[in-house]
């Protein structure tokens, strides 16, 4: 689901190193249950009960905490969805597996943090790319299961293009728009079409 350097959150490290990694945990939780346009560095500190000086410890501007945070929301998702997809081994299983997964991950997740981050470009970049590494993860799946002969033969170039198209207008907040579904719930419906679309 995610492409993003492990380099690319911060890591703790020295004395305290384990607290400011639990406070980081806490800021990630709190910006994705509450979004983040509206707080200021002194609105996070007063919530994560500390200093500024300790929120610049993790990163050295709002900015760049926020992105920090969008990137260890997903990073943490990833590895649970991929959890779940390895405890399948049947195509469609596995396919639904994923989606299903993806849409639990994505469920805790605040609309007002989606819609921030479709407003804050460097956060939307970590959005895009998981969003088309996730694409690329489902094409795979679905090339894996026409192989397997679980799947109708599809094109899967095809598919995987639309799966994409899909995927981007959830991303950009244009499904929840034009149907007034969250995210979570669209991954839902998709993993639905796409189950009884490809199954024989």
């Amino acid at each position: 689901m995610i492409e993003t350097s492990a380099t690319e959150s911060p890591k703790p490290t020295g004395r305290g190193a384990q607290r400011r990694s639990e406070l980081f945990e806490e800021l990630t939780d709190l910006l994705v249950a509450e979004g983040f346009a509206h707080l200021t560095l002194d609105d996070l500190a007063a919530r994560l009960h500390c200093s500024k000086r300790t929120l610049y410890g993790l990163a050295g501007s709002k900015e760049q905490l926020v992105r920090a945070a969008v990137v260890q929301f997903f990073r943490r998702a990833t590895e649970r969805v991929e959890a779940a997809l390895a405890a399948e081994t049947e195509p469609a299983r596995r396919l639904a597996a994923y989606l299903r997964a993806v849409s639990a991950e994505l469920a805790p997740a605040s609309a007002r943090f989606f819609d921030d981050l479709a407003d804050f470009e460097p956060a939307a970049e970590v959005y895009d790319r998981n969003t088309r590494a996730a694409a690329r993860r489902v094409q795979e799946l679905i090339e894996e299961g026409t192989a397997a002969g679980a799947f109708r033969e599809v094109h899967v170039t095809f598919a995987a293009d639309v799966i994409t198209s899909v995927m981007v207008r959830i991303q950009r907040r244009q499904v929840a728009a034009a149907t007034g579904l969250t995210d979570a719930q669209a991954y839902a419906h998709l993993s639905e079409l796409l189950l009884h679309g490809l199954t024989n």
